[in-house]
């Protein structure tokens, strides 16, 4: 395909048989004939007999936050572009997304919050929609998983795997904080990660290398609650016995690997997780909010993501409509499409499947897997913490419009390595392709119409140098639709603006407004010249929906187009006939100023990190509260604290006075007079062998008391 970095005149170094140039005459002629129009979407929609039947989902986002630009184009911004795509081709396709709501993730936001999780879950749940709603994703279906069709779900598919013996019962040992007197389950604890040093590691994954770790491994663990070290104790837990279930996996795999479309690290990730050997994973968890084990002797227990995330795509379809088997068990007319970032390829590829083929039932397995690398921002990672990068809630008031955002996070899609969403590249990209390319074309072209010929399409007598044009476009609509069909997003956009550049090339190889002036042929000539450009303006607006469908929907109104055009063919077809009468031209794009995106640069680049305050000999901070001040405070909030479990006051109002002692010990580090009242690092557990024995250190870990003192764990 032609580069988008390339000279124009490289666009047309293609050569074509005489008879490919022919059938492109024909269908430019005949080919109105055969458009059938979009088609009516009436819900709910079901799979059709005979039909190209697509199940698209996106990655359920986490209810707890706020998405930023990385989320959008990792799951819900591609799986829409394929979605507007299988809309524009014919396909009957279901686009299914929603938010994840269950897990520690939910319950610790709560915690921060001083809410409950269900009311952390309808409060986010409304933001994710409503950030979505603005960048103009068109769900079929947005729901959660928070409902009792996610238990009815997930507990048919647990009791499925449980008679046929895929589920196994083990003693876990866990991370027990004897302050808060509960097991702490992944996010309920952070630490140093056991394999890269990472200090702000999670207890279930590392964010920064990226592997899974066992909370229990951790170095220098912490309860996020209450920030003391935990001890070791046992609890029994169910696992997933995948290793049983591998061979079946891997049979499912070599067909969809070599039937379907996976991204290359989707199939890399997932080749090494069977490599290497699949291992039982533990799919409980002490949890209060989750989807409840229905399991004698683990009613105290929820299902955990790994288990029952991705069941969330079949719980949110059957709330959407009582025949959801006919999408999710049908796997001979219904092709099962997965938009996700590479960190959850793994759930996706390979703990969902086996949970579905350990049923028997039949389930529409995936068979394309789309997965992206992550985006940057600017030189630096997102954080929502330190304000760095723009979020779902900011870009809204950026003055950059939701198309926009569009344009350049497809453009820049992190589809083989990690990219970065740069506002001086934004401003490039805009300017040169959006500004001077698309909308220099179109703008020039439907404004010389309206002048010149009143807003109504000219006859065309297309000559030789046209069919060749014909060639070129259809070559690059070919192209189009092949990186569509392989959800090669990126490279598809770039096809868009190769054919506006053929036309731009066209209007100022042929230049119409001069033709005009001359002789009757001349005239004629401008005329087919200026037909043709308001032709492959409308092409532009329909192969241009998926990415930028505000914008698609305003070239079509200013050319006033039927809504037939809404379908796209492999052939640029006159579907604006001589004697069509256009709507009213104008600018489509505006410029981006360099000011402009240097003021959005420093807006989104986050606090730089505060250095401690110095102390004096007394221990008073330069600037700021005195490390006796401090104590005295912890000291207060600390009785407080013993006070309100003396009473078995509620577990929420104990929490809320909880984390203001937290947030007093962090001022006093701050101040440099923490002194020795840090926790002592608890001891490395040691390894269970195969015969339950303990290898390694022993020791008890260390906790730390609300009044300083270091104890034994298991010490009152």
């Amino acid at each position: 395909m032609a580069d988008s970095t390339k000279p124009l005149t490289e666009t047309s170094t293609r050569t074509f048989s005489p008879e490919e140039v022919s059938t492109c005459q024909l269908q430019w002629r005949t080919g109105k004939t055969s458009l059938t129009g979009p088609k009516a979407r009436i819900h709910p929609i079901l799979p059709e007999a005979g039909a190209r039947n697509i199940l698209i989902t996106s990655a359920l986002p986490y209810v707890n936050n706020v998405p930023h630009l990385g989320n959008i184009i990792g799951c819900v911004l591609s799986a829409d572009a394929f979605s507007r795509y299988c809309r524009l081709r014919g396909y009957n396709s279901l686009f299914v997304c929603g938010t994840d709501e269950y897990g520690t993730a939910t319950e610790t936001k709560a915690l921060e919050e001083g809410v409950t999780p269900r009311e952390i879950c309808d409060k986010y749940n409304a933001i994710h929609e409503e950030v979505y709603r603005w960048f103009n994703i068109d769900f079929d279906v947005f729901g959660r998983t928070s409902t009792e069709h996610q238990t009815k779900v997930t507990q048919d598919i647990f009791w499925k795997l449980q008679k046929r013996g895929y589920m196994l019962e083990e003693s876990v040992e866990q991370l027990h904080c004897s302050r808060c007197n509960r097991f702490l389950a992944d996010r309920y604890v952070e630490g140093t990660c056991p394999l890269c040093g990472y200090p702000d590691c999670r207890g279930d994954q590392c964010d920064k290398c990226g592997k899974l770790v066992n909370a229990t491994e951790l170095i220098q663990p912490k309860c996020k609650i209450c920030g003391t070290a935990p001890a070791i104790r046992a609890s029994n837990h169910l696992f997933l016995d995948l290793p049983k279930l591998q061979p079946d996996l891997e049979k499912y795999l070599e067909e969809a690997f070599r039937t379907g479309t996976w991204s290359h690290n989707a199939k890399v990730i997932t080749q090494s997780w069977c490599r290497d050997g699949l291992k039982p994973r533990c799919v409980t968890r002490d949890l209060v909010w989750g989807t409840p084990v229905p399991l004698e002797g683990f009613t105290d227990k929820v299902f955990y993501v790994w288990f029952d995330a991705c069941i969330g795509y079949i719980s949110i379809t059957a709330a959407y409509t009582s025949e959801w088997e006919k999408w999710w068990k049908n796997p001979e007319q219904v092709d099962l499409y997965n938009f996700l970032g590479k960190d959850n390829v793994p759930f996706h590829s390979v703990v969902f499947p086996i949970s579905l083929l350990g049923t028997q039932d039949g389930y529409t397995m995936v068979k394309h897997m789309s997965a992206t690398e992550y985006l940057n921002y600017e030189d630096d990672k997102f954080s929502k913490s330190r304000g760095v990068g723009v979020f779902g809630t900011d870009a809204q008031s950026t003055g950059i419009e939701p198309d926009i955002y569009r344009f350049y996070l497809l453009f820049v899609r992190p589809e083989d390595q990690d990219t970065k969403f740069s506002w001086s590249d934004l401003v490039l990209k805009v300017n040169t392709e959006l500004l001077n390319n698309v909308g220099n074309f179109i703008n020039r072209a439907l404004s010389f119409l309206d002048k010149t010929y009143g807003g109504v399409v000219p006859a065309m007598q297309l000559d030789a140098e046209d069919l060749c044009l014909l060639a070129n476009i259809h070559a690059d609509i070919a192209e189009y639709l092949e990186h569509m069909e392989k959800i090669h997003l990126r490279e598809a956009l770039r096809s868009i603006l190769s054919v506006s550049r053929l036309g731009n090339q066209m209007m100022q190889a042929a230049k119409p407004w001069a033709l005009v002036k001359g002789t009757d042929e001349e005239k004629a000539r401008a005329g087919s010249v200026i037909g043709l450009a308001a032709n492959i303006c409308l092409q532009l607006s329909v192969m241009l929906l998926p990415f930028m469908p505000h914008y698609s929907k305003v070239i079509q109104d200013q050319l006033n187009a039927p809504d037939r055009c809404y379908f796209l063919q492999e052939y640029l077809v006159c579907q604006l006939e001589a004697g069509h009468k256009i709507g009213t031209p104008a600018p489509l794009f505006r410029k981006i100023e360099n000011a402009e995106a240097e003021d959005l640069k420093k807006r989104f680049a986050g606090k730089k990190p505060v250095v401690a305050a110095a102390t004096t000999a007394g221990g008073a901070a330069v600037g700021g509260e005195s490390a006796a001040e401090l104590n005295e405070q912890i000291t207060k909030q600390g009785e407080v604290v013993r006070d309100l479990k003396a009473k078995k006051a509620a577990k929420e109002e104990i929490d809320r006075e909880v984390l203001k002692l937290l947030d007093l010990k962090k001022r006093l580090t701050l101040s440099g007079g923490g002194g020795d009242a840090a926790a002592a690092p608890a001891d490395k557990a040691g390894k269970k062998e195969k015969g339950g024995k303990k290898t390694g250190d022993t020791k008890k870990p260390v906790v730390v008391a609300s009044d300083g003192e270091a104890k034994p764990a298991d010490k009152p």
